[in-house]
């Protein structure tokens, strides 16, 4: 069973007379890269500072390796490295100037340890350079590299890749898997790119009106396992799906030049006999996969991402 590196307990958050945060309850695990996703107004970055020790709960409790951010903030926080703005960097000195810097606001961080996260963010041949001349992708990693110097067990990284061109984007990503899987880092990544999310995260939590709506793997609808979605070019279209209707039960929506449905994946090859032997002509048949961004939209029935 996996090891839990953050939990949230019954988490909210009151801002006046407005519950913000409704009673959050989930768990983040070690060497898993978590995205945290919700529409605009739904409560991610309130709940984000947060678990990251920058804005006080008004009731519940995160607990961080089972320490309390409550009963004992430093031990729990020590924790915790995040990047919940850019991260701020002096232009006119060096990365590696910058890393040490800050190092010597964080006692016992030597100068082996520096090397150990330039290392693991792969800025080794950037670090006499000066930070002014960095692209924003070298910005970020360099942020990663400060975020991860006291060693943290949880990173907390808001919007990592804004900003970023397709080569950076991918840069990051390589390096948050990375960190997750070799350095067994617990991952908690929040982003308005969906597709991105869907290509670096284990799980994914969806926040609306300050609540959860689901924790749930990336590729597998909750409650869904044994159905496969399906996507099937077949002639002519609509007997196919007033078939299908009568003989499975199933209701196949026409996209573009394909039907998709969603069914068992014992039933296929019968579902195809009662096609063709009812004069409907079938091209191909393969997997369709949904996009989280499906998935989001299904889960949130909003047109806005935040």
């Amino acid at each position: 069973m996996a090891e839990t590196a953050m939990e949230l307990i019954n988490v909210k958050k009151t801002i006046g007379s407005k519950e913000v945060i409704k009673g959050l309850s989930f768990a983040i695990h070690k060497g898993e890269v978590f995205g945290f996703i919700g529409p605009n107004g739904a409560g991610k970055t309130t709940t984000i500072r947060m678990m990251a020790g920058l804005m006080k709960l008004s009731d519940g409790d995160v607990r961080i390796l089972e320490k309390s951010i409550k009963s004992d903030y430093k031990e729990a926080i020590r924790e915790v490295g995040a990047i919940v703005e850019n991260p701020e960097m002096y232009p006119f000195m060096t990365g590696l100037q910058n890393l040490s810097h800050y190092a010597r606001m964080i006692p016992g961080i030597t100068k082996e340890r520096i090397q150990e996260v330039i290392s693991v963010v792969g800025l080794e041949k950037a670090m006499k350079e000066k930070v002014g001349k960095y692209s924003l992708g070298m910005r970020q990693r360099l942020g990663i590299a400060q975020a991860l110097l006291h060693n943290p067990s949880v990173l907390i990284l808001d919007e990592p890749t804004n900003g970023l061109d397709p080569a950076g984007i991918r840069e990051i990503r390589m390096y948050i898997r990375k960190l997750a899987t070799e350095k067994n880092v617990a991952v908690i990544i929040s982003s308005h790119l969906l597709s991105e999310i869907e290509l670096m995260c284990d799980r994914i939590g969806v926040i609306k009106n300050g609540e959860l709506v689901t924790v749930q793997q990336v590729n597998e609808r909750a409650g869904q396992k044994n159905l496969k979605q399906v996507q099937m070019e077949v002639s002519p279209v609509n007997q196919a799906i007033k078939l299908l209707k009568t003989h499975y039960h199933i209701d196949a929506v026409q996209t573009e030049a394909f039907l998709r449905f969603q069914s068992k994946k014992e039933n296929i090859p019968a579902l195809i006999q009662t096609l063709a032997a009812n004069g409907i002509s079938i091209y191909q048949v393969g997997a369709a996969k949904g996009s989280l961004e499906d998935k989001f939209f299904d889960l949130i029935g909003e047109n806005t991402i935040g």
